[in-house]
């Protein structure tokens, strides 16, 4: 092998590559990277048999080649380059990598093994704007479990419903859902895509414009921008996911609008003063025209903010993991929102004004 490229364009491609390479101390190659030089294009490709990655990047290609490289070792000699480009060239079992001021001998590792990935094809097969797709995902993602005990919440749902592409997440404390809609009707059954994975797919695709391809098969899922010679396959979860619509409140006892700044200000004040719970009790005075948040900490004191508000329904009082309530915020793009409470020891949900694209539901506490 023997080329040159862009080293700006090369150790950002190096940098999502090296996001997925594996840790399987049984197949050792999956830790690196593999190069592969043909037809003056550069193919990367990464995996940890869970996600993987293959992206094309323009080069100029005087001699083809395929080695594998460590990631992290490659990505550490690219960000102590200053040049705009960088030359790569293989000699025995090592790859060279040259700029105007230096030069590194990286050892390669036996490409033979490296996996391909899974060509993904089925009947669930749709496209939708990246945007769109970034944003359905950002929206939920927070709220599934980080615990592996039970994969199907440890997951980001997606599914179709008429024109709107439903993204969904639940840790079964927390719920929040997003409904993404395009201008044609899509039709496929849920799929749950592993919440690490996510996060990972979600670097590749954010701030990335076109459509992307999504393509469903029993057990994998499939990303691609051909014009951005991007390829992403993750595995899906086996699993059914709760049928949460069953738990959203179908009437409401209590509904307080306030603005999303003034209540960010009155909980990052009661997150000084809670406790190893978490815990903030917000009551809603409707008499008194207050929207209230306490919380109180027998080490470094107690808070209680008075939040402005226009109330309606009967006076309540529950108390909820502080964090919980944060992380909804940013999902909601709206100047204000609406908080509904169901009633003491019943979820509340929490809507931006005029949207109902963005749907929270939270758990009060029972201590």
């Amino acid at each position: 092998m023997k080329l040159e490229c862009s080293k700006d364009v090369l150790k950002n491609a190096v940098g999502l590559a090296e996001r997925m390479v594996g840790k399987n101390l049984s197949l050792p190659v999956l830790g690196g990277i593999l190069f592969s030089a043909k037809n003056n294009k550069l193919l990367l490709r990464a995996t940890n048999l869970d996600v993987g990655i293959e992206m094309e990047i323009p080069a100029q290609v005087s001699e083809e080649g395929t080695l594998v490289i460590q990631g992290n070792l490659l990505s550490g000699v690219l960000s102590s380059i200053y040049d705009q480009k960088v030359s790569l060239e293989t000699s025995s079992e090592n790859m060279v990598l040259k700029s105007s001021n230096g030069r590194s001998v990286l050892k390669c590792l036996p490409h033979e093994d490296f996996p391909t990935l899974p060509v993904v094809s089925g009947t669930d097969a749709f496209a939708m704007p990246v945007d769109k797709f970034v944003d359905g995902v950002k929206s939920v993602w927070y709220s599934a479990s980080i615990s592996d005990m039970k994969p199907e919440i440890a997951s980001v749902c997606i599914y179709s419903e008429g024109e709107n592409i439903i993204f969904a997440a639940t840790d079964s404390f927390r719920l929040a859902e997003k409904k993404v809609f395009l201008k044609e009707k899509t039709s496929f059954k849920h799929v749950l895509i592993p919440q690490k994975n996510i996060v990972e797919i979600l670097r590749v695709f954010d701030g990335v414009t076109g459509s992307v391809n999504i393509n469903v098969s029993k057990n994998q899922i499939s990303f691609s921008l051909a014009d951005k010679d991007i390829y992403v396959t993750s595995r899906i979860v086996d699993g059914i996911f709760p049928d949460y619509q069953q738990i959203i409140p179908k009437d409401y006892a209590t509904e307080a609008t306030v603005l999303k700044q003034d209540i960010m200000n009155a909980l990052k004040v009661t997150n000084l003063f809670s406790d190893k719970f978490n815990r903030v009790d917000v009551s809603v005075d409707v008499s008194g025209k207050k929207f209230i948040t306490e919380s109180k900490n027998s080490t470094a004191g107690e808070n209680m903010t008075v939040v402005d508000a226009s109330l309606s329904g009967k006076n309540i009082s529950c108390g909820f993991n502080q964090k919980y309530l944060i992380d909804c915020f940013q999902s909601l793009k709206q100047d204000s929102i609406t908080f509904r409470f169901s009633g003491e020891g019943r979820p509340l949900v929490i809507r931006g004004v005029s949207d109902q694209s963005f749907m929270y539901l939270v758990m009060p506490l029972t201590t």
